[in-house]
Order: structure tokens, then C-alpha cells, then sequence
């Protein structure tokens, strides 16, 4: 296609599988990691060689101005999806989430309108809706703060239609709700299940187990972002990606519980609890926008997502990566 591509946030879960996704499309694909001493690519690390030295790895920090500038030269479409997501790392770090997620943002922005680059995707999260107030939550839902996590997304989100609306930039905002599947970090629920029950662990250790989530498996995730680039329908529009279902945090850990150890018991951490008006309770999101601007379908069933990712963490060489036995945060 030709078409220079760029992805922040390439090392991280969905950012990486975005990688590859765009790679099997036939994009020249740029990929922004975070600069740090180690020279690590994150997850792209774990990439087949053959596949990364198809990919321009660029270090840097998408809170630096400049860096974000010389990343976005000579590029078409940016996926911006650089952030700091943990919810609980937010209660006591907010400064670094206003940092990374609200002038992260910004700077890209900047540099886009600078460059003229032709389409700009912003990744929202489903954390911006809060309890839902109706089901299936649509893009017209009210937006909650429930965490210092939402309430930097919001903020990222609203300077992103900003910049549509004042300066016409081509810009999306991509709202996926509960992304899973290989690679993904440990302070999810489902790798923090996994990764205890692999390891021998008869008691389960959990949070609030009550709340439910939209559940949809990575690939389909990335098929959702590419299809959302690939509309001109789409410019100016806050999308979903979902897959219109819900499951509870205790009936999703019963499911994995079932495939790998029927005896293991689930148990609750205090320490993992959200504060009480801080923990969305119901998250179901409606997928009808990006079915009728886009003709994306959900391609992979709860079932067989979770089968593929509980798969992958049986590999000796993918489950050691993980400490089961802390409360990653």
C-alpha cells in the first residue's frame, strides 16, 4: 500500500498486536516505543526476527514535544495509543497520568496539525463512561471520572474533537472497552488469573468480583482500529469497539478456573478493592456505530479468545515473564 504508518505505544499489549496487524496489511509501519537504557521494544521483543526488521523502531516519549515532531515526519496515519492505563497506579500518581495520557496526547496533536497528517487516531478506553447509567452504552453515554486513569482519557479525548472542530484535522477517537489476549499486562484481571492458576496456586486472589465488562479478544480490537482508519465516515466520530455482551469478573474467573483447575477457589484481596466510587460496576457497550460506518464483525467468541490467550501463557517462555505471587498494579 505504501501508506507510512505510525503506532505509539507499539511496545505495549494492544499496540504491539496493532503492529502486526498493519505488518500483514501491507503498511510501512513506523513503531514509537518508550526510550529507556535496556534498548527494550517492549513487547515487540517477542516479535519473529523476520517481522521486526520489517518494522522502524523509533525511541523516544510521546511528553516530549520534539520527539513526538521528528517521530511524525513523512507519516500518513498515526494510531496514537501511548498512555499509563493502570487504574491503581492512578490513585497516587495522577501527575504522570495528566502528563502522559493529557499532553502526550496534546503533543501529537500538535504535530499532526503541524505536518498536515492525514488521519489521526486517538485511543479513548471505556473507563470514560463510568457505571453505566443505560445498556448497551453508546457514544452518546455521559462521561464519569471515576478514577484520575478516566478523567486524564476524558480530558485527552475532548483536546482530540478540539482539534477537529477548530482546526478540521482528520481526527477518530477509537472508545475499545476490554481489550484481552496474549501479551496482555498482569494488572488485567484475566492474566492475573491465568498466571496464578498456571502456576499451582489453589486460591485465587481477586478484587471485587460483582462488576461486569465487555470482553473482546485483541484481534479483533486491532481489525476494529484499522477498519475505523480505513472509513472516511469515520473522521470526527467517537467509536466504540465492543462486542454488546457482558460477563462478570466472577463468572469470567469460574470460566478459566474450569479449563485449567476445577479445584482452585476464588478469594477476596483487600488490597485489590477499588475505592467504592471509584469501581465501575457495569460495562456493556454497544458496537452498532462501528458496525454501520465501518462493516466490522467480531470474528472471535469469548470462548475461543480465551482459549488462545490461556494457550499462550502456557508457554514456559511467556508464563515466566509474569509474577503471579505480588499484586501488579
Amino acid at each position: 500500500m505504501n501508506k507510512k504508518v505510525l503506532v505509539t505505544g507499539a511496545d505495549g499489549f494492544i499496540g504491539s498486536h496493532l503492529v502486526e496487524h498493519l505488518l500483514e496489511e501491507g503498511y510501512d509501519v513506523k513503531a514509537f516505543v518508550l526510550y529507556n537504557s535496556f534498548n527494550s521494544y517492549g513487547w515487540l521483543d517477542t516479535l519473529p526476527k523476520e517481522k521486526l526488521k520489517q518494522i522502524e523502531i523509533f525511541s523516544g516519549d510521546v511528553r516530549d514535544p520534539n520527539g513526538a515532531r521528528v517521530a511524525m515526519q513523512g507519516i500518513d496515519t498515526v494510531y496514537h495509543l501511548a498512555a499509563l492505563i493502570a487504574i491503581p497506579y492512578s490513585y497516587h500518581s495522577p501527575d504522570n497520568y495528566v502528563d502522559v495520557n493529557i499532553k502526550g496526547t496534546l503533543n501529537i496533536l500538535q504535530a499532526a496539525r503541524m505536518l498536515n497528517t492525514q488521519r489521526v487516531i486517538v485511543t479513548s478506553t471505556s473507563e470514560v463512561y463510568g457505571t453505566a447509567q443505560y445498556v448497551p452504552i453508546d457514544e452518546k453515554h455521559p462521561f464519569q471520572g471515576q478514577s484520575p486513569y478516566s478523567a486524564t482519557k476524558i480530558g485527552a479525548d475532548r483536546i482530540a474533537e478540539s482539534f477537529y472542530r477548530s482546526f478540521n484535522m482528520p481526527v477518530t477517537i477509537v472508545r475499545p472497552f476490554n481489550t484481552f489476549g496474549p501479551r496482555q499486562s498482569a494488572r488485567a484481571v484475566i492474566p492475573t488469573i491465568i498466571t496464578q492458576l498456571l502456576n499451582g496456586e489453589k486460591q485465587i486472589k481477586l478484587g471485587d468480583i460483582t462488576p461486569t465488562r465487555d470482553l473482546l479478544f485483541v484481534k479483533d480490537t486491532v481489525k476494529g482500529f484499522s477498519a475505523i482508519a480505513n472509513s472516511k465516515n469515520t473522521i470526527g466520530e467517537e467509536i466504540n469497539i465492543a462486542t454488546q455482551s457482558e460477563i462478570t469478573v466472577g463468572d469470567l474467573a469460574q470460566k478459566i478456573i474450569d479449563q485449567i483447575n476445577p479445584e482452585a477457589k476464588i478469594i477476596t484481596d483487600e488490597q485489590r478493592l477499588r475505592p467504592e466510587k471509584s469501581e465501575v460496576m457495569r460495562l456493556f457497550g454497544s458496537n452498532q456505530k462501528l458496525i454501520q460506518l465501518t462493516g466490522w464483525e467480531q470474528t472471535y467468541s469469548l470462548e475461543e479468545g480465551l482459549k488462545q490467550t490461556i494457550n499462550w501463557f502456557k508457554q514456559p517462555e511467556n508464563l515466566i515473564k509474569y509474577k503471579h505471587d505480588i499484586y501488579n498494579i
